[in-house]
């Protein structure tokens, strides 16, 4: 896509530069005009990265669910706060009511409800007794529980989730495979018709009319549109799909997606809204 807008560039500041010079009788005032395209290429440029960057947001979303800092309870029965790099496996952390496990883990001491609702999607609150195991950033409802830690970092089933999403991210559909090649083909196109643009008017007019029209015809016949609006909509809606809770493990699953007319459910509770409310209030006695 860079390849026709950088000739065009190239094409006009060297025009423009043997002008200034007075070399070659050309009589090209472009300085603006170049100027302009690059803060133009620029600016996009820069929107599209922005972009992307949201979209990539996705992966920060996973990694906030879990807690900056974990309670771990040291040989002599003390709790100390400690940043999630300082753990390892075999460590005793506290995980209180409201509070997020800070890694995966088994549960030693403690009976707790946990919003497991992040892996299962599940929005029931599942109990855990010792000798249970919890997953790195599901929410402790009720009760304080002790877990001891059993994987950490790259190690959790949080992490893996991550991977599944950055897996997606950098995979190719059919439609974007398909728009590198027609880009490729077109590019080729272009440069033909640059050249051909080139060679008729310098013959019917003069060296300065064929530069202009041929930086014209480069410039117009970038296929940015095609190259570029594929992948940033894939990229967005992957990271929207993993905000909303579905991962997207391959794009072209996502592609395929229009096609399907029929969706099974396997439990009710995955279509529930998961903020539980009063529907009735009963009084007892006089």
């Amino acid at each position: 896509m860079m390849t026709l807008v950088a000739l065009a560039i190239t094409v006009t500041f060297v025009a423009n530069a043997l002008t200034t010079l007075g070399v070659a009788g050309l009589r090209l005032d472009f300085w603006w005009e170049l100027a302009l395209l690059v803060v133009i290429m620029l600016l996009g440029h820069w929107l599209e990265m922005r972009t992307l960057g949201q979209a990539s947001g996705a992966l920060d979303a996973l990694a906030a669910l879990l807690p900056d800092r974990a309670e771990r309870i040291g040989p002599d029965g003390g709790v100390r706060a400690v940043a999630l790099a300082e753990l390892r496996v075999g460590d005793l952390v506290l995980v209180r009511p409201g509070g997020r496990v800070p890694a995966d883990g088994e549960v030693v001491d403690g009976t707790a409800e946990l919003d497991e609702s992040m892996i299962t999607g599940e929005s029931r609150p599942v109990r855990r007794a010792p000798g249970a195991r919890v997953v790195a950033g599901t929410v402790v409802t009720d009760s304080a529980i002790r877990v001891r830690v059993a994987a950490i970092g790259a190690d959790t089933a949080l992490a893996g989730i991550q991977r599944l999403v950055e897996a997606a991210q950098r995979t190719r559909s059919r439609a974007q495979a398909l728009a590198d090649r027609a880009a490729a083909l077109l590019f080729w196109f272009a440069l033909g018709a640059g050249l051909v643009t080139f060679a008729v008017w310098l013959v019917l007019g003069d060296a300065t009319t064929a530069v202009e029209r041929t930086v014209t015809v480069l410039v117009i016949a970038c296929p940015h549109a095609l190259g570029l609006a594929i992948p940033l909509v894939i990229a967005i809606s992957t990271a929207v799909s993993a905000r909303a809770g579905i991962l997207v493990k391959d794009r072209l699953a996502l592609e395929r997606l229009r096609t399907v007319d029929t969706v099974l459910f396997d439990k009710t509770g995955t279509l529930t809204r998961g903020r539980p409310s009063v529907t009735g209030v009963a009084a007892c006695g006089a």
